[in-house]
């Protein structure tokens, strides 16, 4: 490979200053409190908090992802992840407005807000320090993990230690300055530098030699690889690339278990973690709930389709890379098409989607670390100055300890999700369910967490189960501890629950023992409809995702007919907002 010159170099110099001096512009404001280093004052507008929150969820880690679930069951190993769609439509439409209204800085806050007892004080601290440093580590090392590759093979003159050392130094720096609002404003332009520069790259795949030559993406490869759903009969051999098709007992776990049960960075059942933030960080309930629309539209319906018309070029360019290097197609694809000064852009996209994410997690990380477990256990009387420079101390020592889980602890990226996601299943149970059930405690939420080890850890130690198909068996374990803890266990302090149901009025029969002492609180209503728009949310979603496909595939007329349902479905739904008044919210 040629090395890059001077204008790759202009590129990617250009883009680093850029963020760099986004982040002194807003140091300033960043300074004043933790509420606006960690939620921007709560001024966030619908589009920068919602494209914040796709330009995290793009990080460099992810078209890698995507490739491999391409290179090994098609496009329909997709399912993997188009399955949270479900989740993200509840997020949407029941999660969203009642994060904003309950006027909290962290979602663990939420914790103390909904439960009483020490158990409700444990699990606060608990969780501050396992997501806020142990399971944000292990993402931000994955992030890097894929960095790394992307050096690597791009930019061999380079050290790729070094590299990601001082990509980490940088973005660690430029997000300890700026707080939430330098992030935010940052993945806007990150968010659009890494779509322009992926859709560059999947054009030039398409017309590579390589490509051209076998007759195109369609005739090189097997017909089934295109299919947008798994097989449903027995699975097809492997074909030359060595893929085989997606079983349907895999797709069932996914689609039928995953998205509801499952806590996965990004697609947290009921909202939660840097998503939270966002919906909390929101002008107002409209501004929040738009800004996961907005997340939720973009995440799935624009930006996934360059990525897997990459990895599929990649098969065809590349069919005799090894099952555990598939991922690794995409970067390989960049280095085999790319022209000099496209491999700058390309670095420099592929820099804007992860600093996108390693800023975001990093500061939310921090307020975990701060709000949660240092502000609430251990220095309580402290000044917002104070706050914000351990804040800004804590965020680089995250940031130190990734660098150890990167170099020292991860192997792959797609086991890193499989591990999450399986020592995850279940706990969706409770995160949805602790809105709307006042029998769940403090006690039951810690049981969530602690029962998928114990079943991941039996079905490790004594059995060949694996993924997808332990996550049936995970969450029924899950599940089923639970609810015994939950009835073995009093419920929580009815005054505390009172207070929640004050804050959040959120409604719904299985508050009825609560909110009959309460007839001055008006609380939602019209849940049957918020269900409808639930479904026809999804139906868009989908219906968009695969007209999309089917447009750039050559079937225009059936994509054609997609799109329309995705459209037809979108307007139902803003009539019926509409109609409620949801364009008034405060």
């Amino acid at each position: 490979m040629e090395q890059l010159n001077i204008l790759d170099y202009s590129f990617i110099v250009g883009y680093l200053l850029l963020t760099l001096v986004i982040g002194l512009w807003f140091s300033r404001r960043a300074s004043e409190n933790v509420g606006e280093f960690f939620l921007s004052g709560r001024q966030l507008p619908w589009w920068l908090a919602g494209t914040g929150m796709v330009a995290t969820t793009f990080a460099a880690d992810t078209p890698l992802a995507v490739a491999g679930f391409v290179a090994k069951n098609g496009i329909a190993g997709n399912w993997v992840w188009w399955t949270f769609v479900s989740g993200g439509m509840l997020t949407v439409f029941f999660f969203a407005r009642l994060w904003r209204r309950a006027e909290i800085l962290t979602d663990l806050e939420f914790i103390e807000l909904r439960y009483s007892g020490p158990a409700a004080r444990f699990l606060r601290g608990f969780k501050a320090i396992y997501f806020g440093l142990f399971i944000n580590a292990v993402i931000i090392g994955w992030v890097n993990l894929a960095m790394y590759k992307i050096i690597r093979i791009m930019v061999p003159e380079l050290n790729p230690e070094i590299a990601i050392v001082a990509l980490v130094l940088l973005t660690t720096f430029y997000s300890g300055l700026s707080g939430l609002w330098g992030v935010s404003i940052t993945d806007a332009v990150q968010f659009v530098i890494a779509m322009t520069g992926c859709i560059i790259l999947a054009v030039l795949a398409v017309h590579s030699p390589a490509v051209v030559s076998a007759g195109g993406l369609t005739k090189a490869l097997p017909g089934w690889m295109f299919d947008f759903f798994p097989t449903f009969g027995s699975p097809s051999g492997k074909s030359i690339t060595g893929a085989v098709a997606l079983p349907f007992i895999s797709f069932a776990a996914m689609a039928f278990v995953q998205w509801w049960s499952s806590w996965y960075p990004g697609a947290e059942p009921g909202g939660g973690g840097y998503i939270a933030q966002r919906m909390m960080s929101a002008k107002n309930e409209k501004h929040s709930l738009l800004a996961t629309l907005w997340f939720t539209v973009a995440h799935y319906c624009l930006r996934p389709w360059p990525w897997i018309i990459v990895g599929l070029a990649s098969l065809v360019m590349f069919p005799d890379l090894p099952m555990n290097q598939k991922e690794d197609g995409f970067v390989y694809v960049m280095k085999a098409v790319l022209p000099p000064g496209m491999k700058g852009l390309l670095i420099a996209a592929f820099l804007a989607a992860y600093m996108s994410t390693l800023s975001t997690h990093l500061n939310w990380g921090t307020s975990y670390l701060i709000n949660d477990f240092y502000r609430r256990f251990l220095k309580k009387d402290g000044d917002e100055r104070h706050y914000v420079t351990i804040s800004k101390i804590t965020t680089f020592l995250t940031a130190a300890f990734a660098l150890y889980i990167t170099f020292f602890v991860l192997d792959t990226i797609t086991g890193a999700w499989e591990f999450i996601i399986q020592c995850g299943a279940g706990t969706g149970f409770v995160l949805i369910l602790r809105w709307f059930w006042w029998r769940l405690n403090a006690w039951s939420e810690i049981t969530s967490m602690v029962a998928p080890f114990i079943a991941y850890s039996w079905l490790q130690l004594f059995t060949t189960i694996t993924f997808p198909f332990s996550i049936f068996i995970i969450v029924a374990f899950t599940i089923a501890a639970t609810l015994i803890i939950t009835f073995l266990t009093p419920p929580t302090e009815i005054g505390q629950l009172e207070h929640f149901y004050r804050t959040t009025r959120v409604g719904g029969v299985l508050w009825k023992k609560v909110s009959v002492n309460l007839p001055d609180v008006v609380s939602d209503s019209g849940f049957g409809m918020l269900f409808v728009d639930w479904a026809l949310g999804i139906v868009m979603i989908y219906a968009i995702l695969f007209g999309t496909g089917r447009v750039i595939f050559g079937d225009v007329m059936q994509g054609g007919i997609f799109l329309g349902v995705g459209v037809v479905a979108g307007a139902l739904i803003f009539a019926d907002l509409n109609r409620r008044g949801w364009n008034n919210l405060n």
